[in-house]
């Protein structure tokens, strides 16, 4: 019988292996162009782009110069590329003032020069840069609204896309005639590049119309300046077929796939077979965590479609509708939700962590569920749903000391979940 020595520290090696694999000085520099005839403009916004921008830095053999934004406490020194911090999830002055000296930087160039845009998740909030006739103010609200309506990370991105100056390919006209070549860390389900910090180097297929719909699905107030700007078609981004984007190219360096596939490689290490149910998982964190526990619970009890002992890996972004006045997360609701789905059930382990470091607005990664974390909060006189309800998975998990922290991890490639499950009558600890 094989039973799994140190469940908590197989799944950390297996989030950490994750995040590893898409470590910028990993998966940057193969992906570098042939320096061009003219100028060398290094441009770019996210978590992960200081870091990016460092990697450029230690392999391009020619001149080169630039400005980066990326998040509070994710600077990486470089010698000649300007790294600027900002505010996210909710975007500050710092982004609105860099992203206006982004565009100025990249104007007057010749089609002898190149741009390369380092863009990872996170850039939609890093460069706030409204259209004339919005206000920072306003793009601050709509993206309150936006993180608590429970749309989607491309829904929300359609949004942003059509209120900003510099987002939906807009960024990448402004270069023109210069040839633009964009690296993206991908952090959405799908890979798109578009959605990727909103793809601002990228030509937008959707209209003001989607994005009018989206407010309307999800009853999102915003400003009245906002509905003004959508309805009169004001916000209309490069679509494709610009000709300003024709010499334009986006490579994937590093995905969500790509992470799993190293966690599995953990796994398999350590005698534990794979599964991957997929890079893409969207919903409602606590529905998801519910149809997960369903899943695993097959495992255990029926050995389908997998006999244990096996990992469930999974990847995506699930929302969060907020209801409640907890410290949410998405990666802790669909913990607390899993936990109580599973009702302590002795061969499940869990871990759910966000590979930037960062569960919502914490700075906490995720935590760890194991199968007496109920037991052990109903000692503390928690209430697990209680908790759930009031959006509180930080709270939960802190309050029974299973929070994962990594601090910055200098990268993105959206959430982790893997979901352990021993042999029947193994021994665990």
């Amino acid at each position: 019988m094989h039973a799994i020595a140190d469940p908590r520290a197989l799944l950390r090696r297996m989030f950490d292996a994750a995040i590893a694999s898409a470590q910028p000085a990993l998966c940057v520099p193969p992906h570098l162009p042939e320096p061009p005839r003219g100028r060398l403009i290094v441009i770019g916004a996210g978590k992960a782009s200081a870091a990016m921008a460092r990697a450029v830095e230690d392999h391009w053999p020619g001149p080169l110069s630039g400005l980066i934004v990326t998040r509070y406490g994710y600077a990486v020194p470089c010698d000649r590329i300007e790294i600027v911090e900002a505010a996210h999830p909710v975007p500050d002055s710092a982004g609105l003032v860099a992203a206006q000296r982004m565009l100025a930087l990249v104007g007057g160039l010749t089609e002898d020069d190149l741009v390369l845009c380092l863009i990872s998740g996170g850039g939609s909030s890093l460069l706030p840069l409204p259209l004339p006739g919005l206000t920072l103010a306003d793009k601050r609200a709509v993206n309150r609204a936006l993180l608590s309506s429970g749309a989607t990370i491309s829904e929300m991105n359609c949004v942003r896309r059509h209120l900003s100056a510099i987002k939906g390919g807009r960024l990448a006209a402004a270069c023109h005639p210069a040839r633009v070549l964009t690296l993206a860390l991908s952090d959405v389900p799908g890979d798109r590049p578009i959605d990727i910090a909103s793809g601002p180097t990228v030509a937008d297929p959707t209209h003001c119309a989607d994005a009018m719909a989206i407010l309307r699905r999800h009853a999102i107030e915003v400003p009245r300046a906002v509905l003004d700007l959508l309805e009169s078609g004001r916000g209309e981004s490069p679509k494709p077929g610009d000709p300003r984007l024709a010499r334009d190219e986006t490579r994937l360096v590093a995905t969500p796939q790509r992470a799993l596939e190293a966690a599995a490689a953990v796994a398999r290490e350590a005698g534990i077979a794979p599964v991957i149910l997929g890079d893409a998982i969207e919903g409602e964190a606590r529905d998801v965590g519910k149809v997960l526990a369903g899943i695993a619970l097959q495992v255990a009890e029926r050995g389908q479609p997998v006999r244990p002992p096996c990992v469930l890996l999974s990847g995506g972004e699930t929302t969060v509708t907020v209801r409640g006045q907890g410290r949410g997360g998405r990666n802790v609701e669909f913990l607390l939700s899993l936990g109580i789905a599973l009702e302590g059930h002795p061969q499940v382990h869990a871990l759910a962590g966000d590979t930037d470091g960062v569960d919502g607005q914490e700075e906490i990664a995720g935590a760890v569920l194991t199968p007496d974390s109920l037991a052990r909060a109903w000692s503390q006189g928690l209430r697990p749903m209680e908790r759930l309800t009031d959006n509180d998975g930080h709270g939960f998990f802190g309050a029974l000391g299973d929070a994962v922290v990594t601090g910055p991890t200098l990268t993105n490639v959206n959430d982790f979940r893997a979901i352990l499950i021993h042999e029947a009558g193994a021994s665990r600890t």
